[in-house]
């Protein structure tokens, strides 16, 4: 592959690594689908392991609904639905939001210039010390 991986990470491109064809099922033993899913592999640190496509949402012909967190699909038993659990989605979310920022801060940080320090001028006027008592008796 020749072509960048774009907006995975913000301001990061990423040339594949190279790709691997790899069989995945949904579902379970008595109610499942299982075909052959194309991934390429690249070298990101995000907390996905896996993002399938449109050409693999497309193969298996999966309906998804983005608010319910559910893909529905169909099979040779019927429609098999496959829902998220909410609480690790919105902990894997929080964790990609953390690492996002933290790369985009670090992105930002490249480009910074360090000040160089003047270097500091001595007076030549002496300086009168004055003791002021905040609290009595201190």
């Amino acid at each position: 592959m020749d072509s960048s991986f774009w907006g995975i990470v913000p301001e990061k491109a990423s040339l594949p690594l190279g790709q691997i064809t790899l069989p995945v099922q949904f579902g379970t033993t008595k109610h499942f689908r299982v075909d052959y899913v194309n991934f390429l592999v690249a070298d990101f640190n995000t907390p996905y392991h896996a993002i399938l496509g449109r050409p693999a949402l497309t193969k298996f012909m999966v309906v998804p609904h983005y608010t319910y967190l559910v893909l529905k699909m169909s099979t040779e038993q019927g429609v098999l639905s496959l829902c998220a659990n909410l609480d690790v989605t919105y902990s894997y979310e929080k964790e990609c939001f953390a690492l996002t920022e933290a790369t985009d801060i670090s992105i930002r940080m490249e480009d910074l210039e360090i000040p160089t320090m003047e270097a500091t001028r001595t007076s030549t006027k002496s300086k009168e010390v004055k003791e002021v008592v905040l609290v009595p008796g201190d």
